[in-house]
């Protein structure tokens, strides 16, 4: 299961709020793998510079068609900036067709918690999930 590290393109100052951001991208078929796996790096490489970026780490787990991101930013508008700039916006509307299943979860920690645990993300990401199936199936 290939891992990119917990990275730090800014660091937090102390005594601030950070907003965390973790979500859970399934693609649909193995074909779909690579290609979402490539994209992946460049929006990797984007949020190592991105401005308001306390933190970011992602998982894949090509054989599940899984991958799962995790990051830390300053504000939640530092958040929509780096999502609304190329590469990720592009690589975001050109991978849509090939996703299958897609959570995402949002909650704020001090500072001086970051980095976030894969652990308690996973953990929030699949209370996200009860939750959006809950209200679903109603």
């Amino acid at each position: 299961m290939p891992t990119l590290p917990w990275t730090v393109p800014n660091p937090a100052t102390p005594h601030t709020q950070a907003l965390v951001m973790a979500s859970r991208l399934e693609v649909r078929s193995f074909k779909d793998v690579p290609r979402f796996f490539v994209k992946s790096l460049a929006a990797w490489s984007q949020v190592r510079k991105a401005p308001g970026a306390f933190g970011a780490s992602l998982i894949a787990q090509p054989l599940k068609r899984t991958f799962w991101t995790l990051s830390a930013w300053e504000s939640r508008d530092a958040l929509y900036v780096y999502a609304g700039t190329e590469p990720h916006r592009g690589i975001m509307n050109g991978l849509r067709p090939t996703m299958r299943d897609s959570t995402f979860t949002f909650w704020e920690v001090p500072a001086e918690e970051l980095p976030i645990t894969w652990d308690d993300a996973r953990r929030r990401l699949a209370e996200q999930a009860e939750n959006d199936g809950q209200a679903n199936s109603h």
